[in-house]
Parts: C-alpha cells; sequence; structure tokens
C-alpha cells in the first residue's frame, strides 16, 4: 500500500492506495480517515484509493462553510484529477452520505455505489443539545475513545483501535459540529432516483448511530438498490469483521459488467 498527496483546487489530499485495475474509493466517515480502510484494501483487479477527507487525517481542512455538498464537489474534484472516472465509490457512515450527494451531483463519475451504515437521503438529524458531548469528544480523550467504541461494539483488535482513536482525534476542530449541522442540513429525498446503477446496502445490526428504517429509505430511494442486513456487527463491518466485508463486496464488484 501507498501513500500519497496531491494538491487540488488549494486542498492537500492525502490517500492511500492499493493494486490496480479498475477504480474503487473508499470514503470514510466521521471522525475517521482512510486508516479505517487499511484492512481491506486488497481487492484482486481494481486499484483501491482511500482519501483523508479534507478537515480530516492528513489533509487540510476544507474551505468555507462545511456541508455535505462541499464535502461531494470537492470529492468530485479529487476523482476527476485522480483519473479515477467510472469508479466505484464505498462511502462508509459521513462518508455514504458525501457520496450519496456525488451521485445526484455527477452521476456520470459513478459505475456502482457501496453504502456502509450511512445516513439516509434525507440526512441524519443531531439534537442542538448533544452538542456539549460532541465537544466533550473533541477535548477529552476517554470520552472519544468510549464514544467510538460504542459504534464498533465488536472489534477486538486493540492496537487497531487505538489508531483509529488517534486518528479522530485529528479531525479539523470546525468540524466537530460543522459536520453534525452538515448532516441534519442534507435533504437529498427524490434526487437519487436517476442513479440508475447498483447500490449496495450494508447495515449493522448493532448499529446505535443509523437504524433499520434509514437502512430501507436509503435502499427505496435508488432504482436498482438491495439491502444486506449484518446482525451480528455494529456501525463499522470494515472495522468489525474485514474478511466478512470483503466477502461481500467482492460478490458485489463480480456481479458489474
Amino acid at each position: 500500500m501507498e501513500n500519497e498527496k496531491v494538491v487540488i483546487q488549494g486542498i492537500e489530499w492525502a490517500y492511500s492506495s492499493s493494486g490496480s485495475g479498475r477504480p474503487l474509493v473508499m470514503v470514510h466517515g466521521n471522525t475517521g480517515c482512510r486508516l479505517w480502510w487499511e484492512k481491506v484494501m486488497g481487492i484482486g483487479g481494481w486499484r483501491c484509493v482511500a482519501p483523508d477527507l479534507p478537515n480530516f487525517g492528513d489533509s487540510s481542512p476544507l474551505p468555507g462553510r462545511i456541508s455535505i455538498a462541499a464535502y461531494a464537489e470537492a470529492l468530485a474534484s479529487f476523482v476527476k484529477a485522480l483519473g479515477l472516472e467510472g469508479a466505484v465509490l464505498v462511502g462508509h457512515s459521513l462518508g455514504g452520505s458525501i457520496c450519496q450527494a456525488l451521485v445526484a451531483g455527477h452521476p456520470d463519475l459513478v459505475s456502482a455505489l457501496v453504502l456502509v451504515d450511512s445516513g439516509a437521503p434525507s440526512g441524519l438529524k443531531t439534537p442542538v443539545e448533544r452538542h456539549p458531548a460532541i465537544e466533550m469528544m473533541r477535548t477529552n480523550p476517554q470520552v472519544l475513545a468510549a464514544a467510538l467504541k460504542a459504534v464498533v461494539p465488536t472489534l477486538v483488535d486493540e492496537a487497531f483501535f487505538a489508531r483509529l482513536v488517534a486518528g479522530a482525534a485529528r479531525m479539523a476542530e470546525a468540524a466537530w459540529i460543522g459536520n453534525a449541522v452538515a448532516l441534519g442540513e442534507m435533504d437529498l429525498s427524490g434526487r437519487l432516483t436517476g442513479f440508475a446503477r447498483p447500490v449496495l446496502v450494508l447495515h449493522g445490526g448493532k448499529d446505535v448511530i443509523v437504524t433499520g428504517a434509514m437502512a430501507a429509505e436509503t435502499v427505496a430511494a435508488f432504482p436498482k438498490a438491495r439491502l444486506v442486513e449484518l446482525p451480528e456487527v455494529g456501525h463499522s463491518v470494515i472495522a468489525e469483521d474485514p474478511p466478512r466485508f470483503l466477502a461481500l463486496i467482492e460478490d458485489f464488484l463480480a456481479g458489474l459488467a
């Protein structure tokens, strides 16, 4: 796996890439970074590219006001700059919401979509009363670790988990509340019916953030989507059960033309 950097429209992107072949772009979630994909980037016949989104990891801040649309436009620029047009997009959590916004505005850039415990097209509301708890996650490492543990309840690799926590702490200060507000403001209802390419939606049965109803709403928003429920994992099968994720995505990719 190679770690690289590129500057696109004033944003410095850090990203990892692995393999060769057709492009597959992996988009991490909130309080995340490209590290979340580390154990699932070996997919034969595919060039897997996992960026740190702006505001995360080793990438620079997102200019201007934080919104899902702004993240999506930045990601579209990244895809174009690296010659990844026609990629399969794989989005986790916040990354899944960003991928939905990208295909709403740039369907020609994407050949298929995989959404892992993604927010629904109508958004993911966080009550303002919870903002102080988010600020505690930003300022208190113990609170942050406890919050992340709740979303990956079956993850047993403690060394890997510690790296995920360290990566989460690097999120830009403005993004802690900004991302929550952006997810609440997002509404792609009725705007995804034009993406008539294959969509796979994965939902963990122990997910404490995304409900089964949200996953069902996501599936219903696309003409060619199917849902796979994973009762044995939480919010992140990519970290909790990498072999299971790889089996599912390899089966999905094998069915693409």
